[in-house]
């Protein structure tokens, strides 16, 4: 089975992109970059990084721009599965959706009117156990924006660690957020994870606070040789 994977460059699309590579063959990433940060579909926060994370892992990557209109963005996703079908041969799309039935049963009409299977390997997986596999596995990942009280500020910018997941714990049982962020109350971003042949370090950045909500934003980055 030849997959193409749908891409933001944070945690749950990298780790869906692994347990692909243990099902079929990746042929290629597939981003959609949205003018809407707001976007119902897409992750934002960073989502320009993609194209060096492609490159990080040796995949050709379609990129495509949407307005991030709710609905109509729909189309432009369905585009950028038709030039992946174009020029790479795939028969399926996997997503990194966990719980979200908004996204997922969208794919999946796209995907079914197509006629390309769609594999969501992450799908009601128990998130405490998803995050936990995540360390295990090497990821570095940092938080790329909070959307949610009480998550502010300060956990911008901050790689994923053990400390963090249990912290994200206790505040969905406190304030019933999503762990995972499959609510949008938290995206991140990898820098590096196991089919990275290099890993991706930071050179500029910058906080962008709005009314509940701040973004780490990378300005630039650059791809360096992994630590061993």
């Amino acid at each position: 089975m030849r997959f193409g994977v749908l891409f933001s460059g944070g945690k749950d699309s990298t780790l869906a992109l692994i347990k692909a590579v243990e099902k079929g063959q990746v042929v290629c990433l597939i981003s959609l970059i949205s003018k809407n940060p707001a976007s119902y579909m897409f992750h934002t926060p960073n989502i320009g990084l993609t194209r060096l994370q492609a490159k990080a892992i040796g995949l050709p990557l379609i990129q495509c721009l949407t307005e991030g209109k709710k609905e109509e963005e729909l189309e432009d996703l369905k585009d950028a599965i038709i030039e992946a079908r174009k020029w790479f041969g795939i028969e399926g799309v996997v997503s990194g959706a966990i719980e979200s039935i908004y996204q997922a049963e969208r794919v999946q009409h796209i995907c079914g009117n197509l006629g390309l299977l769609c594999f969501n390997p992450l799908w009601k997986k128990n998130q405490k156990e998803l995050l936990e596999e995540i360390l295990a596995k090497g990821f570095r990942v940092i938080v790329s924006g909070v959307f949610a009280f009480p998550l502010d500020r300060s956990w911008v910018g901050k790689e994923m660690n053990r400390e963090m997941v249990d912290k994200l714990f206790c505040l969905a049982k406190q304030y019933r957020v999503s762990p995972s962020g499959e609510g949008g109350e938290i995206e991140t971003t990898v820098l590096d994870a196991p089919l990275f042949r290099k890993r991706i370090e930071v050179l500029d950045s910058e906080v962008k606070e709005e009314s509940g909500s701040a973004v780490f934003v990378i300005k630039r980055a650059r791809l360096v040789e992994k630590r061993h």
